[in-house]
């Protein structure tokens, strides 16, 4: 129950989904969990929630595209709580399910600016907190589509794909002062994401849904607290030695 004892996390799109059952894990393993998400109302609602359960956690409405809004977050986070010990940089949209002649400028734009100027601006703004605590995590959420090409969704795989390479060259960049920067590949995990992906893809949701699952070896779709375990772990001690890896939660569907 103490495995992240002592540690402060910020978990992006903390509000909903995989991002929620990270910090519902993180906070119960004894971590201070500061929440990042635009949607105030589910946020806040979970913060009570842990905090009603003698758990630490509190709620920032935050943006992660916009640069100045996620440093004044992640500053007043770390004073809040003390400092700053794991970033997991979480947040993340899946944009227009269009291939590449068809997708939009504007489409394009707002995928990269969530999936990857997100991640980059959670990691730059993090990375002085975790140098002044001596050591840190940060955990990249990155898809299959970061690994694999699965069809359309054309925006979406190049913004996973560059978190992919973004995580490997932070690892590379800041392991000599032991912050260790991992990235965690998700197959088809049942969140509101998946779910609005599905709807405007198919006009029978739950078609859709034993047809997404039935393309992973293992017969069936994720949950989020199959990510958040991962994250648990390597937020924690138990993977010190862990930096610049790529982990597939994806229940077998690339190891074909």
């Amino acid at each position: 129950m103490n495995r992240l004892s002592g540690k402060t996390a910020i978990v992006t799109g903390g509000a909903v989904g995989i991002g929620r059952a990270c910090v519902t894990r993180m906070a119960e393993e004894g971590c201070q969990v500061a929440i990042f998400d635009m949607l105030q109302g589910e946020g806040e609602t979970l913060a009570a929630d842990l905090t009603a359960r003698g758990l630490a956690a509190a709620f920032w409405r935050v943006d992660v595209t916009d640069e100045t809004a996620m440093k004044a977050a992640i500053d007043e986070a770390a004073q809040h709580f003390g400092g700053l010990q794991v970033m997991v940089n979480n947040a993340g949209i899946s944009g227009s399910p269009k291939p590449t002649d068809q997708v939009t400028e504007e489409e394009w734009d707002r995928v990269q600016a969530v999936n990857v100027k997100g991640v980059m601006f959670g990691t730059k703004h993090a990375i002085p907190h975790l140098r002044a605590a001596g050591r840190g995590s940060i955990i990249n959420l990155s898809s299959i589509a970061g690994l694999i090409g699965v069809g359309n969704l054309a925006a979406y795989h190049a913004s996973k794909g560059a978190v992919r390479l973004m995580t490997k060259n932070d690892a590379v960049t800041y392991a000599p002062e032991q912050i260790r920067v991992n990235s965690i590949h998700p197959g088809y995990i049942w969140t509101p994401m998946v779910e609005n992906h599905l709807r405007a893809t198919s006009p029978d949701l739950e078609a859709a849904k034993a047809a997404a699952g039935s393309v992973h070896p293992i017969g069936h779709m994720g949950e989020p607290d199959d990510i958040a375990w991962a994250v648990v772990w390597l937020a924690s001690e138990e993977a010190k030695f862990v930096t610049g890896a790529e982990i597939a939660i994806d229940g077998g569907y690339t190891a074909r």
